[in-house]
């Protein structure tokens, strides 16, 4: 199984080119916790900047240096390695030599320093963040400036209006698709493939969570093509944005829940496969059965890795808060800075594409 194209929600809007990420400045994260730190507690929590820092192996470089177990050691998420990044990191405060959190202030390994320390009664957890506040430098486009920038803030109008759709990011499929083309063998029983997987835990749920993505994006690329983000199936399943409640429209209530969705209250999902996720029903089943007729699995491979694969359902589209854009000199080079915000588990890179039109674009 290949890695599908993704279609632009904004392809009647030109693009500007350019390039992305073509220094570490370039691409600022800083996460946005979902809670603040409350002063007391067993664990430290350290605001941190971390440049050029893989990271996957920030956990492993904090352990070392604070000699401390790396299950000890909690974030909220991983950060691009080629970028600035900021993000809250708990350590276990009792265990440190430190007598303060302040005395934590300061370098910790080269890239790495804290900037902030603060006590909390809680390890921090995956997924314990609202979302990434993103400033990226767009380099080397393809107009003069002040087009650029006439045609950034087209697109982003557009998806500051009507969001962002929701796509997973080219790295999610490994280079060239090979996590992707791994996670479908190991669902099919190849025995290469499970061999590859069998001890390695991490790689095993990557794999299979790349089928699950890929099964999403040709659902809402389908969705893109035919002009259906905001028209309702019967049957379709969609999500409350207040409460996050999902449910399928039902027939009786279909212009109703049309109506809702018009208004913004409800939001169109797709399929992320599994015996527990909720299935569209009549003509909504239809339309994702007929447009996942090509992949190589279906249910029954999810069915019998239930605890590798649960299943959801996940937002055809997001919101895009504080969308800017502006013109800069770095380096003697006009440049593009642009700025937004996106919920956790989105990709900032779908929203620079649809500015760019690059559909190459580095998704490091």
């Amino acid at each position: 199984m290949k890695v599908t194209d993704r279609p632009y929600l904004t392809a009647g809007l030109p693009g500007i080119g350019g390039e992305i990420k073509c220094e570490i400045d370039d691409f600022e994260v800083e996460e946005v916790p979902l809670y603040e730190p409350g002063g007391d507690g067993q664990h430290a929590y350290v605001w941190l900047e971390k440049r050029g820092v893989p990271g996957g192996k920030l956990v492993s470089m904090l352990a070392a240096h604070f000699g401390v177990k790396k299950r000890d050691i909690g974030t909220a998420g991983i950060k691009d390695k080629h970028a600035v990044t900021r993000q809250w990191v708990s350590l276990p405060f009792h265990e440190l030599e430190q007598d303060e959190p302040s005395d934590l202030v300061g370098p910790v390994v080269d890239g790495v320093e804290v900037l902030e320390a603060r006590l909390h009664r809680n390890k921090l957890r995956t997924g314990h963040l609202e979302g990434n506040r993103f400033q990226v430098v767009v380099r080397n486009f393809d107009v003069p400036a002040d087009e650029a920038l006439e045609r950034a803030q087209a697109v982003l109008e557009v998806l500051g209006a009507k969001g962002m759709p929701n796509y997973f990011g080219l790295q999610r499929f490994g280079n060239g698709g090979s996590t992707l083309e791994l996670g479908v063998g190991y669902l099919k029983g190849d025995a290469d493939a499970k061999r590859r997987l069998k001890r390695n835990h991490f790689l095993r749920r990557l794999s299979v969570s790349a089928v699950q993505s890929e099964l999403f994006n040709r659902v809402l690329a389908a969705r893109i093509d035919r002009e259906l983000l905001w028209t309702l199936f019967d049957g379709d399943v969609v999500k409350k944005t207040d409460t996050g409640g999902v449910f399928v429209v039902p027939t009786d209530e279909f212009e109703e829940t049309q109506a809702r969705l018009d208004r913004g209250e409800l939001v169109t999902t797709g399929p992320l496969p599994g015996p527990r996720m909720i299935a569209p029903e009549r003509d909504g089943k239809v339309f994702e059965d007929e447009v996942l007729s090509s992949a190589e699995v279906d249910d029954r491979d999810f069915a019998r890795h239930k605890k590798l694969a649960p299943g959801a359902r996940r937002p055809l589209l997001v919101d895009v808060g504080e969308p800017s854009v502006r013109i800069e000199t770095r380096d003697g080079q006009e440049v593009l800075v642009v700025g937004f915000f996106l919920p956790s588990g989105t990709y900032a890179t779908v929203l620079l594409r649809e500015i760019t039109k690059h559909a190459d674009l580095v998704e490091a």
